[in-house]
């Protein structure tokens, strides 16, 4: 990208009171860079940010303003004047079974509105768009691995009894339309596709994902994973260098996986049963030997690493820094 150079410019980052958007403000910061970042604020209570705002640098470079996705013209105070745009605020359905068609018309609708805030601002130069691998995953094609050039089917994902509908469906149309609108307007705009993201988190609260891979831990059978033949995930902190690095490199272009391990239910809980053997972990039978149910494809990180990433961190980082953060919290 040109004329923006490392850590000298100011950025946005929408949603950054999320697992993935308050890591990657902390990292945006210690490149050197100025942050903008919106949150939602609540009607009732003052929410607690302190775990932003005390981060190292932000009282110099970091600034906050209030915005909504549901009224998507709040975030262009936070927008104007930054060279960059990283967007991360969209709704986490993880757990609605069912579809909802006007939801996943008003996120689309909120995030062009946002890329059109991009292009008014005159000086917003690449948008980083935070998609998901549900985006890739669910089709009838059978593929054995899947990579950039491959998009979930929204009816098969409906009816085919996929994961998280909801949250797949929404990801999947809103990179499409996000893709359409900046081929039509110019903007450059690249999207990045994380798996399952895992490990330590500076929120106060655990986020879903990592709460979905702790369950054994917890105490319960997480049966969110239980579905997922073919577990895919990835590290918090390469998903947020994987970020910056596709918003600082030049000829960064289109779709990027970001997945650094996979692994199955069966496989997973032998592996914390040793790890973590305080927790009494249940050996749970292996699904990929079920004839019937859902084949997952692998997924394809190459164009990510071709271009020169590299990653960092396996499931032991992984579980090490996510159980770590629940023992400060009093989770666990």
């Amino acid at each position: 990208m040109e004329g923006t150079k490392k850590g000298s410019s100011r950025v946005c980052v929408t949603g950054g009171t999320g697992f993935i958007g308050s890591w990657l403000i902390m990292r945006l910061l210690q490149h050197g860079y100025s942050v903008n970042t919106t949150i939602r604020s609540h009607p009732d209570r003052k929410r607690d940010i302190s775990y932003l705002t005390n981060l190292e640098g932000a009282s110099e470079r970091l600034q906050i303003f209030n915005a909504d996705i549901k009224n998507p013209e709040s975030f262009s105070a936070a927008i104007a004047g930054c060279v960059g745009v990283f967007h991360l605020a969209q709704p986490m359905d993880f757990e609605d079974e069912e579809v909802d068609e006007m939801k996943v018309k008003s996120v689309i609708a909120a995030t062009l509105t946002i890329l059109q805030a991009c292009i008014d601002s005159k000086t917003v130069k690449r948008v980083v768009y935070t998609s998901s691998d549900v985006a890739v995953l669910f089709n009838d094609k059978g593929l054995d691995i899947v990579d950039e050039s491959s998009w979930s089917d929204v009816d098969f994902i409906k009816f085919a009894k996929t994961i998280v509908p909801s949250y797949s469906v929404c990801k999947t149309l809103t990179e499409k339309a996000a893709i359409e609108f900046v081929e039509k307007k110019g903007l450059e705009l690249v999207s990045i596709l994380p798996s399952w993201v895992h490990g330590p988190f500076i929120t106060p609260h655990c986020p879903d994902t990592v709460r979905i891979f702790l369950g054994m831990i917890f105490g319960n059978r997480e049966y969110v994973l239980e579905q997922q033949k073919l577990i895919h995930f990835v590290h918090v902190n390469d998903v947020v260098s994987a970020h910056i690095f596709l918003f600082e490199h030049p000829n960064a272009k289109g779709r990027y996986i970001c997945s650094s391990a996979e692994t199955t239910i069966h496989e997973l809980s032998k592996f914390l049963s040793v790890r973590c053997p305080e927790y009494q972990i249940p050996i749970i039978e292996d699904s990929l030997e079920e004839s019937s149910g859902l084949k997952y494809p692998r997924l394809s990180s190459k164009k990510l690493l071709d271009t020169g990433f590299k990653f960092k961190y396996g499931p032991e980082e992984m579980y090490d820094g996510a159980i770590e953060c629940c023992k400060t919290r009093g989770l666990l």
